[in-house]
């Protein structure tokens, strides 16, 4: 039987490589610190322009209410089918792709929900939604 008569060197950690990585994130952050200083060193005269709208993000879309009683409400807010009109009519000039949604109560009358359609119309809103609840217990039928 084979005897060992060498001893096992120690496993040791080479830290060149190492070494090496972090010396090259240094230096590239240190380039990388020299042209962030450059670039806003640099003397521009930026161009103008006459107009500028600021990039905002779109708005909610706006939740129109009918009451049973036949109150409309824009966003919990009481108000009349002409200043509803209005109303949207300014919001969809600031932001032309506003989305409407009427949520009516089943029990008025359908001429309120007709008028505030209407008034949506009138207002130019192209992105209109109406909500309704999901009777429970009835099957899904197809037509």
């Amino acid at each position: 039987m084979p005897l060992k008569t060498q001893k096992d060197e120690i496993p040791q950690l080479n830290l060149t490589p190492m070494i090496d990585v972090v010396f090259l994130l240094i230096i590239f952050f240190m380039v990388a610190t020299k042209f962030a200083e450059v670039e806003r060193d640099i003397d521009l005269n930026l161009p103008e322009v006459a107009a500028a709208a600021p990039l905002t993000s779109a708005p909610k879309q706006r939740v129109v209410s009918i009451q049973s009683d036949g109150r409309v409400l824009l966003d919990d807010e009481e108000m009349t089918l002409v200043n509803l009109t209005s109303s949207l009519k300014a919001a969809q000039q600031e932001y032309p792709k506003l989305s409407v949604v009427i949520r009516g109560d089943a029990t008025c009358a359908f001429q309120h929900v007709a008028a505030a359609l209407s008034a949506c119309k009138d207002a130019h809103i192209s992105e209109l939604g109406i909500t309704v609840k999901l009777a429970q217990g009835v099957g899904n039928t197809t037509r």
